[in-house]
């Protein structure tokens, strides 16, 4: 049972060359009408301004590193962070006043252990509606996260004992590495999603980990194979695993043909063979 009193919430801002876009979500953080434990900053190796820009910001616990990449950064954050509840925010979104707030209340309402909410998108400065496929769940949502990443880091408060049950952020992944982490979270837990926007979510600037790597899905792949040899998923969420699988190595294999890759489509059809006599 969840004890409904002045929640201890770690939040994590990972930053990398953000000189930006860091103040607007320390400062979203700072805003929260139910004040956080700790504000804790990984700089994952800038080098812009940014630690000119945290000197004007006592409160904080800064952490610097070499740059290793967003898993690293965020995994940093966790090993340090002392709340018993942790809060992400990638450090070019922004959370609203009440987000802590609103899940806080919700979590205590519903025993659950990781909570998301529903977000708002700015694209190049402008706001978008998100596509059908990014739909937002909550519940038993394995099955629901295999297709994409469906939960925004910045969205998410969690409790802590989750990351000791699944582990951490995993660090060889370039990108996709929340994708592969709710897979692992989704397979085991129930989610409590709050179908109100608390974060801001901006888009269409040119470090976004998306826009640096083509072909997502080969990313996504290993994650899914990650489940598959874990032998941790029961048979229903096993055979929906391997059956997407199935589609995503399909849709690579296409796409290698289409780039006159040759090597790679032989590789891609051997996999596709693999998961077809599953």
């Amino acid at each position: 049972m969840i004890q409904k009193n002045q929640p201890e919430i770690s939040v994590i801002i990972p930053t990398f060359n953000r000189v930006h876009t860091l103040p607007r979500a320390i400062d979203s953080v700072l805003s929260q009408t139910v004040q956080s434990k700790e504000i804790i900053v990984v700089d994952d190796g800038s080098t812009d301004d940014t630690q000119a820009v945290l000197v004007d910001y006592p409160e904080l616990r800064i952490f610097s590193k070499d740059n290793r990449g967003v898993s690293a950064a965020r995994n940093v954050g966790i090993e340090k962070a002392s709340g018993e509840w942790l809060a992400f925010l990638d450090s070019d979104d922004e959370w609203l006043p009440e987000k802590l707030e609103t899940q806080w209340a919700a979590i205590c309402n519903n025993d659950k252990l990781i909570c998301h909410t529903e977000e708002i998108w700015i694209r190049n400065g402008e706001r978008v509606n998100q596509m059908k496929k990014h739909q937002k769940f909550g519940g038993w949502i394995y099955e629901k996260c295999l297709p994409l990443c469906v939960i925004s880091p910045s969205s998410v408060m969690i409790h802590t004992s989750i990351f000791e049950e699944v582990g951490l952020f995993d660090e060889s992944l370039e990108v996709c590495e929340d994708y592969d982490l709710w897979l692992r979270i989704c397979s085991k837990y129930p989610i409590l999603f709050i179908d109100e926007p608390l974060i801001v979510k901006y888009g269409g600037h040119e470090d976004q980990l998306s826009r640096k790597y083509w072909g997502m899905d080969r990313f996504r792949v290993k994650a899914l194979e990650k489940m598959i040899s874990s032998g941790e998923l029961n048979n229903e969420q096993k055979k929906a695993t391997v059956d997407i699988l199935i589609q995503k190595c399909e849709i690579i294999s296409n796409g290698m043909k289409k780039r006159k890759k040759d090597n790679d489509v032989l590789k891609w059809e051997e996999k596709l063979k693999i998961y077809l006599s599953f």
